[in-house]
This record gives C-alpha cells, sequence and structure tokens, in this order.
C-alpha cells in the first residue's frame, strides 16, 4: 500500500518553505578523514569500547552516542 499526497489530504505547512534551512547553511567542504579498520580490526575496536574501557558505576547505561562526562 502506498502514502501518496493527493489534493484532498492536508499537508503540514506549505510546500514553499520547504529545504528553508539547508538552503541557508552555509557550505563546508568535507574534511579528510582516517579510514577505518576493518575486519578482525574493527570487532576488536568494537570490544574494547563496549566492554575494556567501559566504565562500571550506578543509574542507569550511557549509551554510545551519549556526550555526558
Amino acid at each position: 500500500m502506498f502514502n501518496i499526497a493527493s489534493s484532498s489530504r492536508k499537508v503540514h505547512g506549505s510546500l514553499a518553505r520547504a529545504g528553508k534551512v539547508r538552503g541557508q547553511t552555509p557550505k563546508v567542504a568535507k574534511q579528510d578523514k582516517k579510514k577505518k579498520p576493518r575486519g578482525r580490526a574493527h570487532k576488536r575496536l568494537q570490544h574494547n569500547r563496549r566492554f575494556v574501557t567501559a566504565v562500571v558505576g550506578f543509574g542507569k547505561k550511557r549509551g554510545p552516542n551519549s556526550s555526558e562526562k
């Protein structure tokens, strides 16, 4: 089943504003990044990140994308 917007359905907000924020954001060139390890080396990195250097403390477990210290 496809969800196609037709003239009988309402759209949240005007479509004239679509892409407003992306359009006014200044273009920044992508930076060169160091390549990530693949295969066994990546698994080793994952294991170290999740189990070896993880701090065991009280309270809720912190997620991998948490910015809290």
